[in-house]
């Protein structure tokens, strides 16, 4: 189900891979408005559950939530080489910290019965994802001269 959802999204489509990343966060804060069974993760809950005692529970679940951290990893990847090529963290630890992000921030939705912790953690969450990726600005600054003409003539 989650991968008809996910592929389906309408970030997918954003031809900028940073476009598509913040997308995919805002496309998880749209689905808060579901039912929390709805939008929370099945996989998430079932290893916390039984990661000891059912390895091949553990083991299943560990190789379905790490796809789709791979499908992240990927838009992860290209935003980095074409706005942090220099940046000393890995696409794929910012793929896993953003589902650590979204676990966690599911546990709350849970025991609060409200999405609204999520919601916020979510904000904070693109608002990182943003300085990651900051976008090169669009001109150059003008020089103080510059900027003093404009403010004489205007």
């Amino acid at each position: 189900m989650a991968e008809t959802i996910f592929a389906a999204a309408p970030y997918r489509a954003l031809p900028d891979p940073r476009a598509r990343v913040l997308g995919y966060v805002d496309f998880r804060a749209s689905m808060l408005q579901w039912e929390i069974a709805q939008y929370t993760c099945l996989l998430g809950t079932m290893v916390q559950e039984v990661y000891a005692t059912h390895p091949a529970v553990r083991m299943a679940c560990d190789k379905q939530m790490s796809e789709h951290v791979g499908v992240l990893t990927r838009d992860l990847e290209a935003a980095k080489q074409r706005y942090a090529p220099d940046a000393p963290w890995s696409a794929e630890s910012v793929g896993y910290f953003i589902q650590a992000v979204l676990q966690g921030s599911f546990i709350f939705a849970k025991a609060k019965q409200s999405p609204d912790i999520a919601l916020d953690s979510l904000e904070h969450l693109r608002r990182y994802l943003e300085t990651l990726f900051q976008q090169p600005k669009s001109r150059k600054r003008r020089s103080s001269s510059a900027r003093a003409g404009l403010v004489a003539e205007s």
